[in-house]
């Protein structure tokens, strides 16, 4: 049997685990994945980043370790996670950021194999590549700049310059920054054997937990695409909530920049069109929120049950055919009544919670909302009826127990 008989008689045998390895992995019974990868420190913002890429699935699993004050690690290759954990943990003990990676090194049996760049808690950088993987295809090499390492195997020769010279140049925030510099390497050639999944983890030392970023795409065929829509959803999220902001404390000028670029970068996320809509409504536009709530729904069907909410809108040619209220619940009504309440349109909010407590005279959530848009309208001894009436009925409603409270301060 020839050599190439007996290679496809040895990968015809092999395991399901095996499979989903590439060819190095096959020949040397190892994990090896092509993998590249961006480590940067941005100083202004303390914020620690990772962006990698690779040809197999959930990459971000375990390559990427970061501890805002610390460090972070990308550890690649035939990955060895004890570069990531131990380094970190050195590097609160005091170590150098060398001699926390060579500490490693020096009790690691298969060094040869590896890939691992650092970045410590000042933005000093270190990097190796195992001397194995010269013999890989491609190119495994690093290179380190000023706050950053670009690292990375099996790859199209100009794929870690590009991606050094992309991020140096970048503008933007740290993730913008990491994300534009992996599409960089990914363009000029990325890795040889393919793509299958990419990742994306910005720490910073002054973020809360909704401010740290994880970003996985675990397996597709487009894992760049989808890392970048996801860091999209990330961004524009936070455009929609810096535009409703602005529309409640009046400041139309500057929802009207941030709007048309909130539903650009959340576009084919029909999970925030109520948001959407609701910041077309306030600025006057309900042919625009119709048709931002069509879409969703036409998009995704269940998206049906969000309508009620927008029973101010049960009139507009778009929405009639949808907006069957004598199909609403009184979970349904509550809604309503709470969206009226964000509009401030206070009137139709009273008038609105008033009739369904006739139909639900014991909806102690409707009590409380009539209660609050009595409030807005300075009947304070009204709402103090209404939010008693909630507790009542319903003695465990917090909400209600502490807006009462309030109104006796």
């Amino acid at each position: 049997m020839n050599y190439k008989n007996l290679l496809l008689t040895a990968l015809t045998c092999l395991s399901t685990k095996v499979f989903s390895q590439n060819l190095p992995s096959l020949l040397q019974d190892t994990n090896i994945n092509a993998t590249f990868s961006i480590v940067a420190y941005d100083p202004d913002e303390r914020e620690w980043g990772v962006a990698v890429a690779t040809d197999n699935i959930y990459v971000g699993s375990s390559t990427i370790y970061i501890e805002p004050g610390v460090g972070a690690f990308s550890v690649i290759a035939e990955t060895e996670p004890a570069y990531g954990l131990a380094g970190l943990k050195q590097l609160k003990e005091g170590s150098t950021l060398k001699e926390a990676v060579e500490n490693v090194r020096k009790k690691d049996p298969e060094v040869y194999f590896r890939q691992v760049a650092g970045i410590d808690a000042t933005g000093d950088t270190y990097a190796f590549t195992g001397a194995s993987l010269k013999f890989w295809n491609g190119q495994a090499a690093y290179r380190s700049g000023k706050y950053y390492v670009v690292i990375g195997n099996q790859l199209a020769d100009s794929v870690l310059d590009q991606m050094a010279v992309t991020y140096e140049n970048a503008s933007g925030t740290l993730p913008e920054r990491l994300l534009k510099s992996l599409l960089a390497g990914q363009e000029a050639g990325g890795q040889l054997s393919g793509k299958q999944s990419a990742a994306l983890v910005v720490k910073g030392s002054d973020h809360e937990w909704f401010n740290q970023l994880d970003l996985r795409v675990d397996d597709s065929k487009t894992p760049f695409e989808d890392l970048q829509r996801l860091l999209n959803y990330h961004y524009g999220r936070i455009r929609v909530n810096q535009t409703l902001y602005a529309l409640r404390n009046g400041n139309r000028a500057r929802a009207e920049r941030l709007l048309p670029e909130a539903e650009r970068l959340t576009r084919g996320w029909n999970g925030m069109s109520g948001k959407l809509a609701l910041a077309y409504i306030m600025m006057g536009s309900e042919d625009k929120a119709a048709t931002t709530l069509l879409q969703a729904i036409q998009e995704n069907p269940k998206r049906m049950t969000m309508l009620p909410a927008f029973y101010c809108l049960r009139e507009h040619r778009l929405l009639k055919p949808y907006i069957k209220e004598n199909a609403f619940s009184v979970k349904d009504w509550n809604n309503a009544i709470s969206l009226l309440l964000q509009l401030k349109r206070i009137d139709e909010a009273i008038s609105l919670a008033k009739r369904t407590l006739k139909t639900y005279p014991k909806a102690s959530n409707t009590h409380y909302l009539l209660g609050k848009a009595l409030t807005a309208n300075k009947n304070v001894a009204g709402a103090k009826v209404s939010l008693q009436k909630a507790l009542a009925i319903d003695g465990t409603h917090l909400e209600a127990q502490r807006f009462l409270e309030s109104l006796y301060e």
